[in-house]
């Protein structure tokens, strides 16, 4: 599983947008269709749990592990 460090280092990356950085990080992007994705990071320094990262990847980030990986 990847941590939140990877987790942020994808955001900025991949053209997300951070619009506030408080207890945790929250990224944005607007996609070419209008829609918008956004995502929390916690500043935690750990791995991101199994089940977690599965709903961040199919319901935040809309991508698959495979670009995800491409993109860290």
């Amino acid at each position: 599983m990847p941590s939140w460090r990877e987790l942020k280092r994808f955001c900025e990356r991949d053209g997300w947008e951070l619009y506030k950085d408080t207890d945790h990080y929250f990224y944005r992007k607007i996609m070419d269709d209008g829609s918008l994705k956004r995502t929390k990071i916690s500043k935690g320094t750990g791995e991101i749990s199994s089940r977690l990262w599965k709903n961040i990847l199919k319901k935040q980030l809309q991508v698959d592990e495979a670009y995800f990986n491409t993109m860290i």
